[in-house]
């Protein structure tokens, strides 16, 4: 059967099952969120100073002097290191604003630095083609109205300011923590008139927080995602913050989720999220960073790996080297594909059953030594493979075989040894709908 006539039946297919069997479908901004699935997470304000990881609000503000700061040598870092973007901590718990916003008097503009740093870091991004996007926690424990009605007008205040002063923003990411402000009192969070405003500034923008609407936590900050990772989850009943889902939920999503809201992997490269000079020595190998990235991309999530600067206001020698380590790893196998020229050979669904029995080979003419394979599911039609057998053979003999369950973005199946093969086989075992392959790949 040639090619055509396979697109052909797969179209025809697709349009009969697609009632059936159908599922939520990521937005064109979910789409390109994939896309750009490995980008840094920058935590920096006056814990940096202090050695906190949450500060208490009453820091004072002189202590924030980065003296050295330089936005260009981070993205420059980010860029080198393969990442698409980077997110930094506008404003973490303790209120402390890395903008001089007009609804605080805790921020850059009172403390011994002065400088804009969004200003500084969005204009060094866009200099580079990196995404930029912020981190802005609603909890503050600095500001007189936390707690009353009236902090909700002052948090939509800064988001309209940031969106409209930085922006574009590529991604906003919401930590539902939620403690005491400096009167004592708790506040009720109006996420609603949150993400309203944000629809309305930015539709683009995907927004985070542990139920989405856009993206949701993975459920740890260890770095890794399910081994079953659906890009769907049910959130009825549930609120961010106290009250989300459990983190096995998070961690695998729902098999018939009602909700496109997929995975995103937080995890720093160090113990802590903030620098300290005394875990300078504790920054993560390029070994352990490349294993949480097969265990996050290589499960179909995005990957924030938080590289903070430290108090000169660079990115320490230890980060840069431990990250230059596994932009060489991740270049050995995402830059590779054996099976780029093989003949592919694709045999269409079960006409009785077309959520099972489609399967995609591939024939090399002569053998190639294999270490692991790189799937991606074509997720614009919603993503439905659930299992999948995959094999590897030499010359018709079967050298290798493992059955997984989803695809995704991308899942990434690391051999326990190196195989001679000739031969790659992927069959799938069930779906949810017509199962779509994009790309299969060796290296």
């Amino acid at each position: 059967m040639n090619k055509l006539s396979i697109t052909i039946l797969l179209l025809i297919f697709f349009a009969n099952t697609q009632a059936q069997y159908r599922n939520p479908l990521p937005t064109n901004a979910q789409l390109k969120w994939h896309k750009n699935n490995f980008y840094f997470f920058m935590h920096f304000g006056p814990n940096t100073f202090t050695g906190k990881e949450w500060g208490d609000g009453n820091e004072k503000t002189e202590i924030f002097n980065p003296s050295q700061l330089n936005t260009d040598q981070w993205c420059k870092v980010a860029k080198e290191s393969g990442a698409k973007g980077i997110i930094i901590t506008a404003k973490h718990h303790d209120g402390f604003c890395l903008w001089p916003s007009k609804y605080s008097t805790h921020t850059v503009r009172e403390s011994g630095f002065k400088r804009d740093i969004l200003a500084e870091l969005a204009a060094s991004c866009k200099k580079v083609g990196l995404l930029f996007g912020v981190y802005l926690s609603p909890w503050d424990r600095n500001h007189p109205e936390y707690g009353t009605e009236k902090y909700n007008d002052v948090f939509v205040n800064m988001l309209e300011e940031i969106f409209q002063k930085y922006g574009p923003i590529w991604e906003l990411w919401w930590d539902g923590a939620n403690g005491e402000g400096p009167n004592g009192k708790l506040q009720v969070y109006d996420w609603k008139r949150y993400e309203q405003l944000v629809r309305k500034l930015s539709p683009q923008t995907i927004i985070f927080s542990d139920i989405g609407p856009d993206a949701r936590w993975v459920g740890n900050e260890s770095g890794y995602a399910g081994k079953t990772n659906w890009n769907l989850l049910d959130t009825a009943g549930y609120k961010r913050g106290h009250g989300a889902p459990s983190q096995d939920s998070l961690g695998t999503g729902n098999y018939k989720g009602a909700n496109y809201i997929p995975a995103e992997v937080d995890v720093s490269i160090r113990p802590g999220w903030f620098h300290r000079n005394g875990e300078n020595e504790k920054v993560k190998t390029a070994e352990q960073l490349f294993k949480i990235y097969l265990e996050s991309i290589g499960r179909g999530a995005n990957l924030l790996l938080n590289v903070p600067p430290d108090a000169r206001g660079l990115i320490h020698e230890n980060d840069i080297n431990a990250l230059k380590g596994l932009k060489s790893k991740i270049d050995q196998i995402e830059k590779v594909d054996l099976f780029k020229n093989a003949a592919l050979n694709e045999a269409g669904p079960d006409k009785n059953n077309p959520k099972k029995n489609s399967t995609w080979y591939y024939m090399l003419k002569s053998p190639a030594t294999i270490k692991g394979i790189i799937l991606e599911e074509d997720l614009k039609y919603g993503q439905k493979i659930a299992s999948a057998n995959i094999s590897l053979s030499l010359n018709g003999e079967q050298v290798f075989q493992e059955t997984i369950t989803t695809i995704g973005n991308k899942r990434i199946i690391l051999l326990p040894n190196t195989v001679q093969a000739t031969e790659l086989s992927i069959v799938i075992n069930e779906a949810k709908g017509l199962p779509v392959l994009k790309r299969a790949r060796a290296f």
